[in-house]
C-alpha cells in the first residue's frame, strides 16, 4: 500500500515578520498612526485644493463694497460728525511718512519684511505672552493676514476662515511686493469714525494730508487699529493718549526710536481738528440733519458733504446750561431735558435731545410729544388780537364749566375780571379758556398750523391750556414769528449738500411766508411776552438785555417749559421724565426759566 505524504503548506516570505508585528502592539499603533497621517495629509491637501477654488480674487481689492459716507460741516467750517464709510484717494508708499510705517511695524508686525505671510516666531512668542498673562493679550497674525481678513473675509471665527486667511496671505505675498502690501493695508484699514485708510483718517482727525503727519500723529493713528472706538481721540481723549504712549514705547522697544525721541513726541501732542465738543450732545443734531440730508438730496450711493447751521459754541453753552439744570433738579425728580436754539430765520443753531446721547438716542427735542401747558397760550392771545381784542380788553375770571370740565387757575383762586394783558402775563387759565371758546377753537388751531405746529391739536376746550401734545422744536419754531415781525418759519439745519463730481445737489431756499398777523399785533404780543419776564410768571428768566418769553407747566407737574427770545436767538427748554411721572412741583417759571436765563446771558456774546 502506497503511503501518501501530505505536502507542507508554504508560508509567505514575510509571514514571520507579520507574526512579529501582530505580536507587538506598539508596532501596530505606530503603523496605524502612520496610515492616519498619510490619510490626513491627503485630506488636508484636498481641502486646500478646494479652498483655493473658493478664494476671492485678490485683484478685486478696489471693488470692495462700501456705504456712502456723509460728512457734517458746522457753521464755522469744521467737520463735527460723520456717517457711513469715509474714504479718500489712496496715498502712495513714497508719500507715507516713515513714522507711520515704523509705528505700524513696531506695533503690529516687526518681522514683516522677514516672513512669507505667516510668522511662526510671532505665533510662538504670542502663545508665551498669553500663557503668562492667563488670557489672550497678544495675537500672532501678520499684517498680510490682517489685510487678507479685512479685505476679503468675514470677522466670523472658524477653522475654514483661518485656512482661507493663510492661503490669501500666501497669495498676496506672491503677488505683491512688501511695500505694496503695506500701502494697500494703510489705504484700506479701518481707523474708526467711519474712516478707511490713512488719508481719510488724517483729514478726519487732524484736517491735513497724511503726508504731513507728525510722529505723535502717526503713533495715535496706529494705536487706533487695536480698538478704533475705544481709542478714538475725540470721544475718549484720555485713552487715546495712553494708547499713543504705548505705541511710542513699542517703537523704542523695536529699535525705531530712542527714549528721548519718544519723550519729545509725547510732549508734542497732536491737535485734534474736530475737538470742538468733548461731549456727545451734538449727535442729536447730527442724527436729525442726516435723515434730512438723505431725504432732500436723494439716495445717491455717493459720498456727500452736508453744510449745516450747527454752531459749536452755542451747542457747548446749551449743553452746559442743561447739565447744570439737571443737577439742580435731580432732587425734585427731574430726569430728562431738551433744548433747541434757533435764529429769526429758522436756522437751528444748537440742539440738546436728552441727558445723555450715549444712554439714549431718542431725541426729546424733535421726537417727544409732550403737553406744553401755558406755553401754548400766546397763540390763543395772538388769535384774539387778530380779532380786535386789545391788551386792555376785560376778560371774565369767574368759575366756568364746559360739559363736565371746570378749569381752574394755578392757585385755585378767581379774580372776577382781569385785562387781557393780566391774563397772559400772570397766566390765568379760566380767562384763556373763555377767550378760546369765544373765538372758536378751530380759529386758534388754524393759527397754530400757520405758525408751524403740525402735531395733532384736539378740538376740545382744554386745547387752550396746552393739553394737546407737541414737540419742543415745533413750539419753539412758533415763537420765532413773535420775534421777527410775524413771519412763520420752517426750522432747518441744512444749508446745502455737495457730492464730488456733481457739486451742489441741494441748497436751502427760503420760502416767502405771509405774516400771520399785522405788525402792530405782533408788537403787542411781543410787549406782553416781555412783561411775562419783567413782572409775570417768568421773572426768573430776566436778563440785562431785552427779552420775551412764556412759561408752561402741564397737569400734575409732568412737563415744565420755558420758551423765549432775546436778540437774534430763540430758545426753548423742556424738563420732565420719560415715564411721564410727576416731578416735585417743578414749574416752567422755576428751573426752565433759570436755565434759559443762564444760557442767554452767555449765548448773546457768541457770534451766530
Amino acid at each position: 500500500m502506497a503511503i501518501i505524504k501530505r505536502r507542507k503548506k508554504r508560508l509567505p516570505p514575510n509571514a514571520k515578520k507579520l507574526a512579529k508585528i501582530r505580536s507587538n502592539p506598539l508596532k501596530i499603533f505606530i503603523r496605524l498612526v502612520f496610515l492616519l497621517l498619510i490619510w490626513s495629509a491627503g485630506a488636508a491637501a484636498l481641502l486646500l485644493v478646494y479652498e483655493t477654488t473658493q478664494l476671492p480674487d485678490i485683484y478685486e481689492i478696489d471693488l470692495k463694497q462700501r456705504s456712502a459716507g456723509t460728512r457734517l460741516i458746522a457753521s464755522n467750517g469744521a467737520e463735527f460728525a460723520s456717517f457711513g464709510d469715509l474714504y479718500k484717494k489712496p496715498i502712495s508708499f513714497k508719500k507715507i511718512p516713515k513714522p507711520v510705517v515704523n509705528a505700524l511695524l513696531a506695533t503690529e508686525d516687526r518681522r514683516f519684511y522677514n516672513h512669507l505671510g505667516l510668522d511662526p516666531i510671532s505665533i510662538i512668542r504670542a502663545m508665551g505672552v498669553n500663557l503668562r498673562a492667563g488670557s489672550i493679550t497678544q495675537g500672532g497674525s501678520t499684517l498680510t493676514q490682517q489685510l487678507a481678513k479685512n479685505l476679503f473675509l468675514t470677522p466670523k471665527r472658524s477653522f475654514r476662515r483661518k485656512v482661507q486667511e493663510l492661503l490669501l496671505a500666501f497669495w498676496l505675498e506672491s503677488s505683491f511686493e512688501k511695500d505694496q502690501i503695506l500701502t494697500i493695508y494703510l489705504n484700506r484699514v479701518y481707523f474708526g469714525s467711519g474712516t478707511y485708510g490713512i488719508q481719510a483718517a488724517s483729514y478726519h482727525y487732524f484736517n491735513k494730508s497724511a503726508e504731513f503727519l507728525t510722529l505723535h500723529d502717526s503713533a495715535l493713528l496706529i494705536g487706533l487699529l487695536k480698538a478704533p472706538s475705544r481709542y478714538n481721540p475725540i470721544a475718549n481723549p484720555g485713552l487715546a493718549q495712553k494708547r499713543t504712549r504705548q505705541v511710542l514705547l513699542n517703537m523704542v522697544d523695536g529699535g525705531f526710536l530712542d527714549q528721548n525721541e519718544a519723550d519729545l513726541a509725547s510732549n508734542n501732542k497732536s491737535r485734534i481738528a474736530r475737538a470742538i465738543d468733548r461731549g456727545s450732545g451734538h449727535r442729536y443734531f447730527a442724527d436729525w440733519v442726516r435723515d434730512r440730508s438723505i431725504a432732500y438730496s436723494g439716495y445717491r450711493n455717493k459720498d456727500r458733504k452736508v453744510y449745516t447751521t450747527f454752531n459749536p459754541k452755542l451747542q457747548q453753552q446749551a449743553e452746559k446750561s442743561i447739565a447744570n439744570g439737571l443737577r439742580s433738579g435731580s432732587k425734585k425728580g427731574v430726569q430728562q431735558a431738551a433744548m433747541v436754539v434757533l435764529d429769526k430765520k429758522g436756522a437751528v443753531l444748537a440742539m440738546v435731545g436728552g441727558k445723555s446721547y450715549a444712554k439714549s438716542q431718542f431725541n426729546r427735542a424733535t421726537q417727544a410729544l409732550r403737553q406744553p401747558g401755558s406755553a401754548f397760550k400766546p397763540i390763543i392771545y395772538l388769535a384774539a388780537l387778530n380779532e380786535g381784542y386789545e391788551p386792555s380788553s376785560i376778560l371774565s375770571d369767574a368759575p366756568l364749566t364746559i360739559g363736565s370740565w371746570s378749569p381752574k387757575n394755578f392757585d385755585g383762586k378767581f379774580q372776577k375780571n382781569v385785562t387781557l394783558r393780566e391774563a397772559l402775563v400772570m397766566s390765568f387759565n379760566v380767562p384763556t379758556v373763555r377767550l378760546s371758546e369765544s373765538l372758536g377753537r378751530q380759529y386758534s388751531i388754524d393759527l397754530a398750523r400757520k405758525l408751524g405746529i403740525n402735531s395733532e391739536l384736539k378740538n376740545e376746550p382744554s386745547v387752550a391750556l396746552g393739553a394737546s401734545e407737541v414737540t419742543l422744536l415745533e413750539l419753539t419754531s412758533a415763537y420765532v414769528a413773535f420775534s421777527n415781525g410775524g413771519y412763520p418759519i420752517f426750522p432747518y439745519g441744512i444749508k446745502k449738500v455737495t457730492v464730488p463730481g456733481e457739486g451742489v445737489i441741494f441748497e436751502n431756499q427760503k420760502a416767502d411766508q405771509s405774516p400771520v398777523a399785522k405788525i402792530e399785533k405782533i408788537e403787542i404780543i411781543d410787549k406782553l411776552l416781555s412783561d411775562v419776564i419783567r413782572i409775570g410768571t417768568g421773572k426768573k428768566a430776566i436778563i440785562k438785555n431785552a427779552a420775551a418769553g412764556k412759561t408752561g407747566t402741564s397737569q400734575g407737574y409732568r412737563d415744565a417749559w420755558f420758551i423765549g427770545y432775546s436778540g437774534n436767538l430763540i430758545a426753548g427748554i423742556w424738563l420732565g421724565r420719560d415715564d411721564s411721572k410727576s416731578m416735585d412741583k417743578v414749574t416752567g417759571g422755576g428751573l426752565p426759566a433759570q436755565i434759559w436765563s443762564n444760557f442767554m446771558k452767555n449765548a448773546r456774546q457768541i457770534p451766530n
